[in-house]
């Protein structure tokens, strides 16, 4: 059940022609102490599930949301940066990294509503936040559930929908192969392991969701920078779709970019999302448009 990848890091493998290999991320993210630091980890009771979670900094809160499968480590280049100026907050999604969920279904929705209880648990009552991918997806449905909880918030590669409107049409089709690979194979066991229910719960939610309506976006009041790369597996024009039905928003397409923009462009990432939550947002309209 190890072939059935989780998205960011099918991307990542194939990114031969980054600057950092991929196999020199994968390497710093398994020896790196974020994730797994005993100093600062700790687990709260959430919503039925054991949140595994990690606090760094002091100052401004602000919440960084891993992607599908991923994990607090995904994170090593934005922690340490963040840190001087904020208290970061993380945590390891439900059925991701260490927090284990036995539940046979999993939403966006839930992760959505556990990270808004482990602000509860903190009494934290507005933060900003960063998502990336399913993260992202994620930092935007806390815009719309929850929406006294989040003052600025910056997505990358994040989506409405599952199809190929939306998402890399080779992609799109890997992913939901594997799914329909893994849910046969899964049939055919008695007893199959925690460990293959959980990676096809993951793989799932990756083929048939999220399925948030371009209407619903435009509940959102905060200010949000909305990010992909031009090369993404989120198609540009989709990201231009979110970016446009956002009442204030600002869009960053960086050129020569896929999936991963926190990791391979990281130090300009964190410059341009680090100035974004610093200034006021401001409406560009009429003739400030010439500006």
């Amino acid at each position: 059940m190890k072939r059935i990848a989780l998205l960011m890091f099918m991307v990542l493998s194939m990114l031969s022609t980054a600057a950092i290999r991929a196999q020199d991320i994968r390497k710093m993210m398994d020896t790196t102490k974020y994730g797994r630091n005993p100093a600062v980890g700790k687990y709260a009771n959430i919503r039925g599930i054991k949140m595994y979670y990690e606090v760094y900094g002091k100052g401004e809160p602000l919440l960084i949301i891993h992607g599908n499968g991923g994990s607090i480590n995904n994170f090593l280049f934005q922690i340490p940066y963040f840190a001087k100026k904020y208290q970061v907050i993380l945590a390891d999604s439900r059925a991701q990294g260490k927090t284990v969920d036995s539940a046979d279904s999993l939403s966006y929705e839930m992760i959505t509503d556990d990270l808004n209880g482990l602000l509860d648990h903190l009494k934290i009552k507005n933060v900003n936040v960063i998502g990336w991918s399913d993260g992202g997806i994620e930092g935007l449905l806390l815009a719309m559930r929850h929406p006294d909880k989040v003052n600025k918030l910056a997505v990358t590669g994040a989506n409405l929908r599952p199809d190929t409107t939306a998402v890399d049409p080779f992609v799109q089709k890997m992913v939901l192969a594997e799914n329909i690979k893994g849910a046969d194979s899964l049939k055919k066991m008695k007893n199959p392991p925690a460990e293959m229910k959980n990676q096809l719960k993951l793989m799932h939610l990756l083929s048939y969701e999220p399925n948030i309506k371009t209407a619903d976006l435009k509940k959102i009041s905060c200010p949000v920078l909305v990010i992909g790369g031009d090369h993404d597996v989120i198609t540009t024009r989709h990201t231009l779709e979110i970016f446009e039905n956002i009442p204030k928003a600002y869009l960053w397409i960086l050129p020569n970019s896929g999936h991963s923009t926190p990791i391979f462009y990281r130090d300009i990432f964190n410059q341009v999302v680090s100035d974004f939550f610093a200034k006021p947002y401001r409406s560009i309209e009429k003739t400030a448009r010439f500006n």
